[in-house]
């Protein structure tokens, strides 16, 4: 069992964000509603509206957030409030004057990537002289290492997808719609603890082709194969796996292929150590791939960073020149996509660490038979 996040580890990642604004030559942070403030002071507004809440943190002060009046009492309940100074402005009044009391003129500020259009044109029409850079570009490290508490939760979210997988191996796929396996997938996340399903990918046959196949009305045949991609949040925090399946037994070309992304896989992750560049993980990946004469069927990036959302910063892909840390947890998921015919990925979470690569997913990553 994880114990909660007490205040003063939101106090900590706080004064870390600002740390890291002034080592990016930023005034400071503006965080809007979304998977950063959650992170950095546990606050999750009950609906995102047109109504204005952002958390403003600066290097060497209390941060602090304003949020709608009638939302106060809500924001100052979050986690984190203890640790920041909580404001309210009314309707009525204009809240990007309000905000822009907080900022200094003529200084330019990191934003959170999901803001909206209408929050940013409004600090621009009141604050002299402003300026913005997206978070991801501007401190991509800041949620990208992890501490042990989230590798913990993390770790746990993994299990329960592992979990799921192998539940799902005992259920039926022959003569049922793709649709039917995905809601016994996503039923099966939320009994494993998941409190958020994000995705259950079932690409049978032709369809596992495409990467993100939406599940859908095709019904599995015999001689399918059959890629599973699926993951969501469990106790904030995400899981995303994916293995392949074969429906009977599989044939020769299909065995190939599925030998061909499990060597790539686990290539990638034995290259996992410190001070290594995210794009190495790829390049590893896909020359095994090349070398098999299937390079231009591995047609998405290796990997993507996973935390309290399941993509997000770092990514492992070709012009990535960021090093791998220790507490770093990614994603590593290769595959090969024959089009009209069938297609192959394996994934598994790894964190970072200061000897290699940590897997988070443990379940076999051999080609399974299923009914």
């Amino acid at each position: 069992m994880v114990s909660a996040m007490a205040q003063d580890d939101y106090a900590r990642r706080m004064e870390r964000a600002g740390l890291a604004a002034a080592q990016a030559g930023l005034a400071g942070l503006i965080v809007a509603p979304g998977p950063d403030l959650v992170w950095l002071c546990g606050y999750r507004p009950t609906a995102v509206t047109e109504r204005l809440t952002a958390l403003v943190i600066e290097p060497g002060r209390a941060a602090r957030l304003l949020v709608p009046v009638l939302e106060r009492p809500d924001a100052e309940r979050a986690p984190g409030a203890g640790a920041l100074e909580v404001a309210g402005w009314s309707d009525g009044a204009d809240p990007y004057v309000e905000l822009g009391k907080w900022l200094a003129p003529h200084r330019r500020y990191g934003v959170s990537d999901g803001m909206w259009a209408l929050h940013l044109l409004g600090l621009q029409r009141t604050v002299p002289g402003g300026g913005y850079a997206a978070l991801t570009e501007a401190v991509p490290m800041l949620r990208a290492v992890k501490d042990a508490y989230e590798v913990a939760r993390l770790a746990a979210a993994g299990a329960a997808a592992d979990a799921t997988y192998e539940d799902i191996l005992g259920v039926r796929f022959g003569g049922r719609r793709e649709s039917d396996v995905a809601a016994d997938l996503a039923r099966l996340l939320v009994e494993h603890g998941h409190s958020q399903v994000d995705f259950t990918v079932v690409g049978s046959g032709p369809n596992g082709a495409n990467p993100h196949h939406e599940a859908g009305d095709r019904v599995i045949e015999d001689g399918d194969m059959v890629v599973l991609d699926f993951g969501g949040l469990k106790d904030g925090y995400g899981s995303d796996t994916t293995r392949t399946v074969h429906v009977g037994e599989p044939g020769a070309e299909e065995r190939k292929v599925h030998g061909i992304v499990r060597e790539a896989q686990q290539a990638a992750f034995e290259a996992v150590r410190p001070g290594i560049a995210c794009q190495e993980i790829d390049r590893v990946a896909r020359r095994v791939i090349k070398a098999a004469g299937y390079g231009e069927y591995f047609i998405h990036r290796t990997g993507h960073g996973i935390g309290v959302t399941t993509h997000e910063p770092p990514y492992m892909v070709e012009g990535e020149h960021l090093p791998l840390v220790p507490g770093m947890c990614f994603s590593i998921e290769p595959g090969i996509y024959l089009p009209g015919r069938f297609g192959v990925r394996i994934e598994d979470i790894v964190v970072c660490t200061e000897s290699g690569g940590l897997r988070l997913n443990g379940t076999e990553r051999a080609l399974a038979v299923v009914a």
